[in-house]
């Protein structure tokens, strides 16, 4: 029997919108039979270069480590928006994977992106689109969200073909929209899928 696809769902999560969207990529992920989501999170970066984070959080996921980054079989990438981009403790963490793509670990595994941002407008989608380009260099398979999923034609929120998406609000406390969890649910469902075809295919 084989063992289930290992799909990472790594993200940074300043008030916790980009975590909640997390647990319903990673609900996704696990209504896919034969995967498993493995969830995890990085910690910030302190302005002081001497100041470092426990091994351990004290709530919430795991700090994710370069050794689960590589053994993944599917990567779902998460960061709040700043200015139009991916936060910088995430970026840090991605910065640090040098040593991956020169060994090519990451070639040929599918990657989704995901975002949260405090104004509807407020880079949601360039931010998505600038988390997918280390992923690129890495030479994975980026996965979007279809139009085929209706929920897309039907938001009035959050919610991209480059990814999902949650409007927090300027307080970062307005609750994610029935089509903002459905739409994050289907790209870990999409996500676990395209990771079993692609390890398939690999050992066949």
């Amino acid at each position: 029997m084989s063992l289930p696809v290992r799909i990472l769902v790594l993200y940074y999560s300043r008030h916790g919108a980009v975590a909640n969207l997390a647990r319903q990529i990673a609900r996704g992920v696990e209504s896919v039979s034969g995967a498993e989501a493995v969830v995890r999170t990085v910690p910030p970066v302190s302005p002081n270069t001497e100041a470092s984070e426990p091994a351990v959080p004290p709530q919430g996921p795991p700090y994710a480590s370069l050794d689960e980054l590589a053994q993944c079989d599917g990567l779902a990438l998460g960061s709040p928006t700043r200015f139009g981009a991916m936060a910088a403790p995430l970026k840090y963490f991605l910065d640090g994977s040098a040593g991956l793509w020169l060994k090519g670990a990451l070639v040929d595994k599918p990657a989704c992106v995901f975002t949260s941002t405090g104004s509807l407008h407020g880079g949601q989608e360039t931010t998505l689109t600038s988390m997918m380009l280390p992923l690129l260099h890495h030479g994975m398979v980026i996965a979007g969200i279809p139009y085929t999923e209706s929920a897309l034609n039907e938001t009035r929120s959050g919610g991209t073909p480059y990814g999902a998406s949650h409007f927090a609000g300027a307080d970062g406390q307005q609750s994610q929209s029935a089509e903002e969890s459905e739409l994050a649910q289907a790209q870990g469902a999409r996500l676990a899928q395209l990771a079993i075809k692609l390890k398939g295919e690999k050992r066949s």
